[in-house]
């Protein structure tokens, strides 16, 4: 399982997915342009010194992430076909999630292999990006038992 963020634009939002990433185990890719600077502190001060613990891979921009992709590509979409709690994960999908403000342009809807939408009250847009990725990741991992192994040991 792997998180991919298409261009995104906010640091502290990529430094959130980079802290639950860590706390779950789960590598990331970022896809480039991004909307601030890779050094910028507000990645540091939102992922904490848990940047250290997670796998980040950079891509220069979509065609150099898309070729090199294994399993799944599965879109999280406010114009997804299918329902987040209808979805049945696999072990090895990509889950990609767009910019904050605009998505993915067509081409990307294109390329995914599904587009998932997660339920809300029909009064709101959208949710922020790092509780989307938490959301998905959640259940992703419970659908596969992916969860990291250390959280199961209830012996102490």
């Amino acid at each position: 399982m792997r998180i991919a963020l298409y261009q995104p634009e906010i640091a502290g939002n990529v430094g959130a997915v980079l802290r639950t990433a860590a706390c779950l185990a789960t590598a990331v890719d970022l896809i480039e342009p991004m909307g601030f600077r890779w050094d910028d502190r507000r990645v540091a001060r939102a992922g904490m010194d848990y940047i250290d613990h997670v796998a980040v891979a950079r891509h220069r921009d979509w065609d150099a992430f898309a070729a090199q992709v294994n399993g799944r590509l599965v879109l999280l979409t406010t114009r997804g076909a299918t329902p987040l709690h209808e979805f049945a994960f696999a072990d090895g999908d990509v889950l990609l999630f767009g910019q904050e403000g605009a998505g993915v342009p067509d081409a990307v809807h294109a390329r995914a292999d599904a587009r998932v939408v997660i339920p809300m009250a029909p009064a709101v847009r959208s949710l922020n990006l790092g509780v989307s990725v938490a959301i998905v990741l959640a259940e992703a991992l419970r659908q596969t038992g992916g969860w990291p192994s250390a959280a199961l040991d209830r012996s102490s």
